[in-house]
């Protein structure tokens, strides 16, 4: 692994960690932009599973957004437009040509390459898992008032409790009364993980609203390149597919995938069958490991 800290637009810091051939060139990287909560650490697992799945010669770059792990917090004007000069700043220090975005972290890609259209920082292949974007009101975000209510006044248990049954729709825990899911889950946040998910949680209430209370249109993603891969889990919360199946009607030449066994955690969790499929996107080839016989022509790497 590979880390260096990347200066900012607006004075902040950036911690980038780089996996596989440390010296790849950029057709051959692949930006992850992770999810809400989540540090580049978390990742880790799933960055080196998915460098391998790539072969000798790729690289995988994975940074820590901003309020979480080594990066800066999040500046008093902090919005999407933040994240998407975030993306900017990585793509250029890098060069990276391709693009994997995860939940909330997929919503910062989208946004950023419709931002960067017309430009040379459009990546040469695009892939988002379980998109995290309010696209025509798919997402439903009446728990966000709760969940920040309950942040700001540090209940971890009742903030946990509203996003949990808001994000697990129709599960057994969506059943469990609110105030006894919250002590259940406030006596399951002793462990590691969700103490490193307390931390961040007040950065999560500024990304969530960044990238939820404005409803998109799926038409103002139309102008994505031809290409993009729109992927869910079929064992995700159905709102993911939804959002999927509209912005792939919406991007002319765009290709919409699901995994069947794989559920909302599975990038990080680095499940093989995902791994694969992702691998093979960005690769080219087909389920069988070779070349498509349709496959486009090589792009040649741009610099931005």
């Amino acid at each position: 692994m590979i880390e260096r800290v990347l200066p900012t637009h607006d004075g902040g810091r950036l911690a980038l960690y780089s996996y596989g051939t440390g010296d790849a060139p950029g057709d051959k990287r692949v930006l992850l932009i992770g999810g809400a909560f989540l540090t580049a650490l978390i990742y880790q697992p799933f960055s080196i599973a998915l460098a391998k799945g790539l072969g000798d010669g790729w690289a995988v770059d994975v940074y820590d957004r901003r309020g979480r792990g080594k990066s800066s917090e999040q500046p008093a004007d902090y919005s999407m437009a933040t994240e998407i000069e975030d993306v900017r700043t990585v793509l250029k220090a890098t060069g990276t040509r391709n693009i994997l975005g995860h939940s909330l972290g997929g919503s910062v890609a989208l946004n950023a390459v419709q931002e960067f259209t017309g430009t040379a920082l459009v990546p040469d292949r695009l892939a988002v898992y379980d998109a995290a974007v309010n696209i025509d009101g798919s997402i439903d975000t009446a728990w966000l008032d709760g969940f920040e209510d309950a942040v700001n006044k540090g209940r971890v248990g009742h903030a946990l409790a509203h996003m949990r049954k808001a994000t697990s729709p129709g599960s057994a825990m969506a059943r469990i009364p609110e105030p006894v899911l919250a002590g259940l889950l406030a006596m399951l946040s002793r462990t590691k993980v969700n103490r490193m998910f307390q931390q961040v949680m007040p950065t999560g209430v500024g990304e969530l609203r960044a990238a939820y209370d404005e409803k998109d249109q799926a038409r103002d993603f139309s102008v994505l390149p031809a290409g993009t891969h729109f992927m869910a889990g079929g064992k995700s919360p159905g709102y993911y597919r939804v959002t999927a199946e509209r912005l792939h009607a919406a991007v002319p030449g765009s290709s919409y995938q699901v995994s069947p066994k794989c559920f909302h955690g599975s990038i990080p969790a680095a499940v093989k069958e995902l791994v694969a499929a992702i691998s093979a996107y960005f690769k080219d080839e087909g389920p069988d490991g070779k070349p498509r016989p349709d496959a486009p022509e090589a792009i040649p790497a741009r610099r931005g």
